[in-house]
């Protein structure tokens, strides 16, 4: 790929060592960066910047009776660091809609292909239990989602690459122009001709095996997770309504104290304690919801990683089918040097003249130099691409092994809470019985027959 080729493409010739060479796209810097941030620069934004998604507002736009209501997240950035001199903002506040952090997302997959970028959390949710509210606009699923706005930032900043990238820093600390900006470098034309590119069936020669191993391990992961979530979901149903059926032990308990008069008191502390036990199933299922979406934070990083393998592949067909023109060049330039291509050849079976000859022997020559130079340029690409991305995948596993245990773990012990919280409510009740007096009632005495 050329010089022109490559401003086509929205590719920077000029881009810092980090992206060069690997189809990261030209971004203007912000105004004021001094030789200071560069210092911060050998380590991620996360280690000078605090950054969180504090507060989740409904609005709403429209003219006349067409309303659209959408959501903005407030992003909050601080400083933490008393010597970075850089451009940024010692302290930031902005807003920011969902869609928004869908361009970012798009941008950063795009400008950095080989990095297994972070997921957005569910725009819709998924692999969700009976009970659970499903409204985009529930406030519920708007506090997890910003949780998971939140979680997506920190996982950018704490990123050595992705940290620093100057569109990142304008999304959450400049709210000028960001979206004409970003629109600028070109990404969606890029996305677009990704997609068309993804959804054809792309069978290479010479691929390499890692990154077939690559894309069977992120399906299976994807398709495990969903199982879990899945299977998750219909336990959660089950337990759900079995401990909420307690209530309805509460209730004829309370009912049955009222008649009784040495085992009332009892009786109405049991029906409590079967009250308590009832209800305190939503506050375990609504702590649970937050490991839930963790494990699918990661079923989505799964798809994030079969698209690196996918981009490789593109890379690599794309070297191929520049192979291809070589070999074919090759071919044409054998016949032209015999005078066979022309159509007097095909027809006549006569030759072109020395003249002819020579003049299309140059230009097959000149097509061939301009082939092996692109093939050139492309097998560079492609090692550092190969390079990088297998880096980042080592870098994704780990975070992922981490990341997962913690979640199970929580998980783990979250459910021995729930069955301690259950063995501590049934101790009490079985107090309850104990405390029952077994003593029949009084029987009222014999009223006197009076004389007829």
């Amino acid at each position: 790929m050329d010089d022109h080729d490559a401003e086509e493409n929205g590719i920077s010739n000029n881009l810092p060592p980090e992206a060069n060479g690997t189809g990261a796209l030209e971004t203007p810097q912000p105004p004021g960066a001094d030789a200071a941030e560069k210092d911060f620069k050998k380590e991620p934004l996360c280690t000078v910047m605090e950054i969180s998604v504090s507060e989740s507002e409904r609005r709403y736009n429209g003219s006349m009776n067409l309303t659209e209501y959408y959501t903005a997240y407030l992003i909050e950035t601080r400083v933490t660091e008393p010597t970075f001199g850089g451009a940024l903002s010692r302290q930031g506040a902005l807003w920011r809609r969902y869609s928004e952090f869908e361009t970012l997302a798009g941008y950063l997959g795009e400008a950095y292909p080989y990095v297994v970028t972070p997921p957005l959390p569910e725009k819709r949710a998924s692999h969700v239990w009976q009970k659970l509210a499903t409204d985009p606009f529930d406030s519920e699923f708007i506090d997890r989602r910003r949780v998971g706005l939140e979680s997506f930032l920190l996982r950018v900043a704490s990123h050595p690459i992705l940290s620093w990238d100057s569109i990142f820093l304008r999304f959450i600390q400049d709210e000028r122009d960001w979206k004409e900006i970003v629109t600028g470098t070109g990404y969606l034309e890029k996305v677009e001709r990704q997609l068309k590119s993804l959804n054809a069936t792309i069978r290479v020669k010479k691929g390499d095996s890692r990154f077939d191993e690559l894309l069977t391990y992120g399906r299976e992961l994807e398709t495990h997770l969903s199982s879990v979530l899945r299977s998750r979901a219909r336990l959660t149903d089950a337990t759900y309504a079995v401990r909420r059926q307690h209530a309805s032990y509460g209730r004829v308990l309370s009912q049955w104290s009222a008649v009784e008069t040495q085992m009332g008191d009892g009786l109405q502390r049991a029906g409590h304690y079967m009250d308590a036990h009832a209800a305190s199933i939503d506050t375990f299922v609504e702590e649970e919801e937050v490991y839930i979406d963790q494990l699918k934070e990661y079923m989505y990083y799964a798809a994030a990683l079969q698209a690196v393998c996918h981009k490789y592949t593109m890379r690599q067909y794309q070297l191929e089918r520049l192979d291809d023109t070589l070999s074919q060049l090759s071919q044409r330039r054998e016949n032209a040097l015999q005078g066979k291509p022309s159509l007097m050849w095909r027809l006549l079976g006569s030759v072109d003249t020395d003249e002819v000859r020579e003049m299309k022997v140059a230009d097959i020559d000149q097509q061939v130099t301009d082939t092996e130079q692109q093939i050139r340029q492309h097998t560079e690409q492609l090692s550092e691409f190969v390079e990088k991305a297998l880096e980042d995948v080592q870098r994704f596993h780990s975070r992922k092994v981490k990341d997962l245990r913690e979640t199970i773990v929580n998980y783990m012990k979250l459910q021995i809470r729930i069955c301690k919280k259950g063995l501590q409510t049934w101790r009490h009740f079985r107090d309850c019985v104990d405390s029952l007096e077994g003593q029949p009632p009084p029987v009222p005495p014999p009223q006197e027959i009076g004389s007829p």
